[in-house]
């Protein structure tokens, strides 16, 4: 799936990982003023190659609209959610 289009994140936008979720749960701040950008993964059809990997990350404001990023839905089966 990577390279077709930037995938927005439940996660907030930090520069690093220091202080990350071990968890694999989303890292959402609390401060509101903090929360204004969010984290994109996985390289665009407009990228060169070597972006389009998972690890790839970019940062995003919600509200503005962009060409190159969507999302993905996940949904649970309901004996996953028992």
């Amino acid at each position: 799936m990577h390279g077709n289009v930037w995938e927005w994140c439940l996660d907030h936008w930090h520069d690093s990982y220091e202080g990350a979720p071990t968890d694999g749960s989303a890292w959402i701040d609390q401060d509101p003023k903090d929360a204004a950008k969010r984290l994109v993964r996985g390289g665009s059809w407009d990228d060169f190659p070597v972006i389009c990997r998972s690890a790839s990350r970019i940062n995003g404001i919600p509200r503005e609209a962009y060409i190159n990023i969507g999302f993905r839905v996940v949904c649970s089966s309901p004996e996953t959610l028992a």
